[in-house]
């Protein structure tokens, strides 16, 4: 790991895992601002998925980051893009290309990233409702307020440990204790200590004064293996969500991406011709004898 603190970049190798990159960093006081529900995962996983977490809405994807990229095509040939500093803007910037690919076109080698300083503070708050369309209007308050959440998620508040009850479609909803509004929303405010206290001020007037934290999005995805991915509009958020019955879910509220364990069939949009035929002519020009992961269906 080539650590540069002054430039606040570093450089690792694509097998090297997340959560060892961020431990060096913040000797520094210094992170790669993405967390995705494994930290375990090495940045090659990360990159092939473009992976995220809560921290989404605030601080984007691991693709905002990304300033340099080496890969290796199927042919074995070594491709570079970008480069070892932030202001790099020598040739096209196909890291982006690359980046959620899912291996299908190259594998990455190594990876130069941006970073941000490490907040001073960070605080987690959430409100539960009792229904979807009392949880959709909760969010409409938040995006209308001052509030700027670094979290912004909406999940169907399940407690670990519960045995779980079957569904009309047929997955697994884990219940929930008596009296326990199903679904929550999360905030999270990051940055000096007095603009965390005046946020959570402002949250508190909102309803939102009862102390989180993000083990929820663990929790969900190691329960609902594989999760379902869908991404809709934010303002068809609560809509979506309501299509897919009692199955668990977390949704990035702010950016309308569901993380959910229903059925694929009437929920997630198959995608155009025209954009099956653009992905089939990137994956013939960077592996022309389709010696890489097929693309995915």
């Amino acid at each position: 790991m080539i650590h540069v603190p002054e430039d606040m970049t570093v450089t690792v190798a694509a097998d090297v895992r997340l959560a060892d990159v961020q431990t060096g960093l913040a000797q520094a006081r210094q992170w790669l601002p993405i967390d995705p529900p494994d930290a375990s995962a090495t940045m090659a996983e990360i990159l092939n998925v473009n992976a995220s977490g809560p921290h989404r809405f605030g601080y984007g994807t691991v693709r905002d980051y990304v300033i340099g990229l080496k890969v290796r095509l199927a042919d074995g040939r070594i491709v570079k893009s970008g480069g070892q500093v932030v202001k790099n803007v020598a040739g096209y910037d196909l890291q982006k290309l690359f980046i959620g690919s899912g291996g299908t076109l190259a594998v990455p080698v190594e990876v130069t990233f941006k970073l941000r300083p490490l907040p001073e503070r960070e605080s987690f708050v959430q409100q539960r409702f009792d229904t979807l369309d009392a949880a959709g209007a909760a969010i409409e308050t938040v995006i209308e307020s001052e509030l700027t959440p670094v979290v912004f998620d909406l999940h169907r508040a399940v407690e670990r440990g519960l045995q779980p009850a079957s569904t009309s479609t047929g997955q697994s909803a884990p219940k929930r204790p008596e009296g326990r509004a199903p679904f929550a929303i999360v905030l999270g405010f990051d940055g000096t200590k007095e603009d965390v206290d005046w946020q959570l001020s402002l949250a508190s007037q909102l309803g939102f004064r009862e102390a989180a934290s993000l083990d929820y999005d663990k929790s969900f995805h190691a329960d609902a293996k594989p999760a379902q991915r869908l991404s809709v509009l934010p303002s068809k958020l609560i809509e979506a969500l309501r299509a897919l019955g009692d199955a668990p879910f977390v949704a990035r509220a702010g950016n309308g991406i569901i993380f959910h364990s229903a059925g694929t069939a009437d929920v997630t949009p198959p995608l155009s011709p025209v954009i099956r035929h653009l992905l089939r002519r990137v994956k013939d020009a960077f592996d022309p004898k389709q010696l890489l992961p097929e693309l995915p269906a």
